[in-house]
């Protein structure tokens, strides 16, 4: 049987750090769940980014592209060294513009950390209702 410290796994780590970023503009709690070498990136990043820095300057960018956000996941799943999520975003451009998308991210672990995040969503869609505000 699990004990309580076994039961915070990483995607609960991750999911409540995004909840932070999201909810109250924390950086530093989406920060601390990455691993020194990790890469983190989208679909629409036209670069990878790398280690704690590089994930700081990726959330950073990322919460100030939306006014108000939260984040809903119906799919998770994780194994040791792996964690798929399946989520919707909704929530308001910084201009104010109303925002829904659908995506996916694959992160990689190294068992205490995140070593490479990935998310995957149709950015054509997201940039039209950008646009739309």
């Amino acid at each position: 049987m699990a004990g309580p410290e076994q039961e915070q796994t990483m995607a609960r780590r991750f999911i409540a750090a995004l909840a932070a970023l999201e909810e109250r503009r924390e950086l530093e709690p989406i920060v601390a769940v990455y691993a020194d070498g990790c890469e983190v990136g989208n679909v629409v990043s036209p670069r990878r980014f790398s280690g704690p820095e590089g994930a700081r300057e990726f959330w950073s960018t990322y919460r100030e592209t939306f006014g108000e956000m939260k984040s809903e996941f119906r799919t998770i799943v994780e194994t040791d060294d792996r964690v798929a999520l399946e989520w919707t975003t909704t929530g308001t451009s910084a201009d104010g513009a109303t925002v829904e998308y659908d995506g996916v991210s694959i992160l990689d672990l190294d068992g205490e950390h995140v070593t490479r995040f990935w998310a995957y969503f149709n950015p054509a869609d997201l940039g039209h209702q950008m646009q739309r505000g």
